[in-house]
C-alpha cells in the first residue's frame, strides 16, 4: 500500500499560555490560544507539567468560553515526568512510565481541561525504568477506555521507539523531538529516518531556537552565528519575509513532513507563523543554509 503523508502543518504549543499566572498573563495566553485557532491552527501541545497543569486549565477555559472548537481540534498532552518532591518531600525528580502513575496523569489532563478524551497522548522523556510490556498495557488500557485515541512518543532515541513499537497492539503515531538550525541531531541520528519507515509524525519542538530565541546549550560561536544570519537575510530577501519564517521553511521541507511547534503567545507573530507553509522553498537553498550552519559544504 503506498503511503500518502498529509500536508504539511503547524502545532500551536501551550507551553507558556499560563506565563507567571498573573491574570494578565492568563488573559494574554487565552487571547494567543483564540488567535491561534482563528488563524487555522488545529493541533494544540499540552503537557501536564507545563504551568504545573495552569496551563492545561487555561486551555479548558478557552474551550468552554469557543464555541465548536473542541470537535474542530486535536489536543496533544503528555506525561512522565515528576518534579522533585513529590509525593514525599525527599523525592528526586525524576521520570516515571508505571502505569499507575500515566492512568493518574491522563485522569488529571481530562479534568483540567474538561474533556473528554485525548487525542494523542506522549510519553514526555524516556523512563530509564521504562518497562515496555507495562507501557503497551497502559497504552491499550487508555484507548479500551476512551481516554485517549493515540500515542507517541517524546525525546526517544530510535533503539527505545523500537523497542516499544514491538510491544504496542497500535502503532504509534508521532514523535516530538528537538529540531533546529542550532540541533539538527534528528537529521543525523537516525530519528527522521525512523519516522518516515514506521510512518510517525515528526513534531519539531523550540524550532526556532537559534535564531528567534537562544539556542538550548548553545555551542555556536560569534562568527557561525553571523554566517547563519548572512544566509537568513538572504533568502528572506529572496522569499520575501522575515529571516524566521525562513527556518521554519527549511524544516518543512524535510520529506518527513515535519511540523513545528509553535510556542509564541504573540498575536502578530502565530498569524506571520503561516507564512511559511505558502513558500516554494527551493532545495538548493535548504542547503545553502546547512552549508552556512556547518561552516563548511556537505562531504
Amino acid at each position: 500500500m503506498t503511503h500518502t503523508p498529509q500536508p504539511p502543518y503547524l502545532i500551536y504549543g501551550c507551553m507558556r499560555i499560563a506565563g507567571d499566572q498573573s491574570q494578565a498573563a492568563l488573559e494574554r495566553g487565552k487571547t494567543a490560544v483564540i488567535q491561534a485557532y482563528e488563524q487555522g491552527f488545529r493541533q494544540f501541545d499540552l503537557a501536564d507539567i507545563y504551568g504545573n497543569g495552569a496551563c492545561e486549565a487555561l486551555f479548558g477555559q478557552v474551550l468552554r468560553e469557543v464555541p465548536g472548537m473542541r470537535q474542530d481540534i486535536r489536543i496533544t498532552s503528555k506525561c512522565g515526568i515528576r518534579k522533585s518532591g513529590y509525593p514525599a518531600g525527599s523525592d528526586p525528580g525524576r521520570y516515571d512510565f508505571s502505569q499507575s502513575y500515566m492512568l493518574d496523569c491522563v485522569t488529571g489532563s481530562l479534568r483540567r481541561m474538561n474533556i473528554e478524551y485525548l487525542d494523542t497522548l506522549l510519553l514526555h522523556r524516556p523512563d530509564y525504568l521504562m518497562d515496555p510490556e507495562e507501557v503497551a498495557g497502559t497504552f491499550e488500557q487508555l484507548r479500551t477506555s476512551g481516554k485517549v485515541r493515540a500515542f507517541g512518543i517524546s525525546n526517544f532515541r530510535p533503539s527505545q521507539v523500537t523497542l516499544l513499537s514491538n510491544y504496542c497492539s497500535v502503532p504509534l503515531v508521532s514523535h516530538q523531538v528537538e529540531i533546529n538550525i542550532h540541533n539538527i541531531s534528528a537529521f543525523l541520528d537516525g530519528t527522521l529516518d525512523q519516522c518516515q519507515e514506521l510512518k510517525l509524525i515528526p513534531e519539531a519542538w523550540g524550532p526556532l531556537g537559534g535564531v528567534a530565541y537562544p539556542a538550548r546549550e548553545n555551542t555556536f560561536t560569534i562568527t557561525t552565528t553571523r554566517r547563519i544570519f548572512a544566509e537568513l537575510d538572504y533568502q528572506s530577501e529572496k522569499y520575501g519575509t522575515e529571516n524566521w519564517i525562513i527556518v521554519l521553511a527549511w524544516l518543512l521541507k524535510h520529506p518527513s513532513m515535519i511540523r513545528p511547534v509553535i510556542g509564541t503567545t504573540n498575536p502578530e507573530r502565530i498569524t506571520k507563523a503561516r507564512e511559511a507553509l505558502e513558500i516554494d522553498y527551493a532545495r538548493s537553498d535548504w542547503y545553502r543554509l546547512l552549508e552556512a550552519r556547518n561552516g563548511m559544504p556537505v562531504p
